[in-house]
């Protein structure tokens, strides 16, 4: 029997736009992570990098120079690597400065922009999303920050979503993704060093489900995946579920109240040796008559969890490109 856990929330946007579509909170120290907004509202063509201090509830926002799909920190003070447009950069908080380390992303096609993205040591993968979010045509891509080459692993995906790596031994890992729009989750070995990627495993079928796996990340034991569900439709509050990697079992779920659009999840360590959720949500195309029903979409929000390890967390390896 799975178990529901309510999230309150934690922190709501002071402007509409950044309310508008809130994602990839990210871990830097005990109770304080980054997030992006992806997008300032409807009609926007920049977005911004946000750091917040849950102890102080205090926001820090930095606009950037397009619209985001993930942010990561780096081991340079202020410094961040981020996916911005068609672009992969590193951006810094304290200069407003920007590097761009690859600006050749989905250079084939129209229409599409940076979505999530991960890190594994000097390696980030990512993948971008089609804008109109409904032609196979964005890219799966691996940034190897040894070589500074940027290789795509697949060019047939909607929308690049969630994604985590896990460490199989002997230098081995898998790939954990999502293409929003096929509702499920997959996993494929993937060679850093050669840049090549396996076939798709499917891990869990979602499609019983009405709402979109969007964010995701995984449990500290690595034994199963927590995925947030961006729901278009008319609902109480949206969710964010924990799946097992083994069996596809539904394991716990967190509810938050007023607020169906949830886009990402993120395990956050506290000073005080507890581990909370943190998730983003969406006031993302929201029409006005569903909007009176969800007073809080846009939130960020916080929950209990019952891990007592912190997830692995690590951050980019920037002085070495400096």
């Amino acid at each position: 029997m799975t178990k529901d856990t309510i999230a309150q929330v934690l922190y709501m946007p002071d402007s509409e736009e950044h309310r508008f579509l809130p994602e990839g909170p990210t871990y830097m120290s005990p109770g304080k992570f980054s997030w992006v907004a992806i997008q300032h509202g409807p009609n926007g063509t920049r977005g911004s990098l946000n750091i917040f201090d849950v102890e102080s509830r205090q926001n820090q926002n930095f606009e950037l120079p397009g619209r985001p799909g993930f942010a990561k920190p780096t081991d340079v003070e202020g410094s961040f690597l981020v996916g911005a447009e068609r672009q992969l950069g590193l951006f810094n908080c304290n200069d407003g400065s920007w590097q761009v380390l690859n600006d050749q992303i989905d250079a084939g096609v129209e229409g599409t922009i940076v979505n999530d993205g991960t890190i594994i040591g000097f390696n980030c993968v990512f993948g971008t999303k089609d804008l109109e979010f409904k032609t196979a045509k964005a890219g799966l891509y691996l940034y190897q920050g040894e070589s500074k080459q940027l290789i795509q692993l697949r060019n047939d995906q909607v929308c690049s979503n969630g994604k985590d790596v896990i460490h199989t031994g002997n230098g081995g890992c898998s790939l954990i993704d999502i293409d929003s729009p096929t509702k499920k989750v997959v996993r494929y070995s993937i060679d850093l060093k050669a840049g090549t990627l396996g076939e798709a495993e499917i891990v869990v079928d979602l499609n019983d489900l009405p709402a979109v796996p969007d964010g995701m990340t995984m449990t500290p034991d690595e034994q199963s995946i927590i995925i947030s569900f961006y729901n278009p439709n008319e609902a109480e509050w949206g969710e964010t579920r924990q799946y097992s990697l083994h069996n596809g079992v539904h394991e716990h779920t967190w509810q938050t109240p007023g607020s169906p659009q949830a886009t990402c999840p993120l395990l956050l360590p506290m000073s005080d040796g507890s581990v909370k959720l943190i998730i983003t949500t969406a006031v993302e195309y929201m029409p006005e008559e569903r909007r009176a029903g969800a007073p809080d979409a846009g939130a960020l929000f916080i929950a209990e969890t019952n891990f007592r390890s912190p997830p692995t967390a690590g951050v980019f390896p920037a002085k070495e490109l400096t």
